[in-house]
């Protein structure tokens, strides 16, 4: 069984930035690609960012490209999303997710998550 765990959440002002992290048990890590997911309050679930299983390819949603930056330390079984430039609009429940595959996935194409860590950003 695998788990995902998140930190480093919190509450953040505007043009602020937070590091997200997620650990993952397992030892199949770097076998898989990695993503992070985030749901706001009343909407859907969205994709953020994506990670291959070596680094050495990533994909963004369009509202954070130039933001946030996606990484992994594979010898640490964790996966980070670095969020600079923070807006209101970010604020969510943070996910982060492990692929059935290695290189970019689909958005369906996950089959852990962790619980979540909550992101604020105060106007």
């Amino acid at each position: 069984q695998v788990q995902l765990v998140e930190s480093g959440g919190g509450l953040v002002q505007t043009g602020g930035s937070l590091r997200l992290s997620c650990a993952a048990s397992g030892r199949t890590f770097s076998n898989h690609a990695m993503g992070w997911f985030r749901q706001a309050p009343g909407k859907e679930r969205e994709f953020v960012a994506a990670i291959n299983w070596s680094g050495g390819y990533t994909d963004y949603a369009d509202s954070v490209k130039g933001r946030f930056t996606i990484s992994r330390d594979n010898a640490k079984n964790t996966v980070y999303l670095q969020m600079n430039s923070l807006k209101p609009e970010d604020t969510a429940v943070y996910y982060c997710a492990r692929s059935v595959v290695a290189d970019i996935p689909a958005p369906s194409e996950y089959d852990y998550w962790g619980q979540g860590t909550q992101v604020t950003v105060s106007s």
